[in-house]
């Protein structure tokens, strides 16, 4: 998908595999706060999803260990939500950059959640894990794992 604004990939690196409906997007939003913003009573999440973990209402890292951490993360495809709750879509690949100014990236499970900010540097990126990170992560390696071993049986011509 490309934004016809700037002319450039919406995301990169990767594909926009599925956009979401208004509704779905809706759940979305409603699911990640779920998890993540349970005690945002006080941190105006209305304006920023990421202000759970500026107001420290949900355990996450910030800066370059937010990074370190979201670059380590696998995935079989990786969603990205708009701060703004008017975008949210699908890619194939762990997205490095998006054309949005303030948004989410997380698994579908929410296993972790990535929070790029407009005041990167300052306040954030953020990096947090789900409560039940380590059963969901397994999961979503295992999802990797044979997504590879599909792709491998087709370059040998078995599928």
């Amino acid at each position: 998908m490309v934004d016809r604004r700037f002319h450039e990939p919406l995301v990169t690196p990767g594909q926009v595999t599925h956009t979401f409906s208004k509704q779905e997007v809706a759940a979305l939003v409603a699911q990640w706060l779920e998890v993540f913003g349970q005690d945002r009573f006080g941190a105006n999440a209305r304006a920023y999803l990421w202000h759970v973990f500026s107001f420290e209402r949900y355990p996450s890292v910030s800066g370059a260990p937010a990074q370190a951490a979201y670059d380590q993360q696998q995935a079989h495809e990786y969603i990205v939500l708009s701060n703004d709750r008017d975008l949210a879509f699908t890619t194939d690949q762990r997205p490095v950059r998006a054309m949005l100014r303030d948004y989410q990236v997380f698994p579908p499970n929410l296993a972790w959640t990535m929070s790029f900010t407009h005041e990167d540097g300052w306040l954030g990126p953020y990096f947090a894990k789900h409560p039940q990170h380590d059963r969901l992560n397994a999961i979503n390696l295992a999802k990797v794992q044979k997504t590879r071993d599909i792709e491998a049986a087709r370059r040998k011509g078995w599928l």
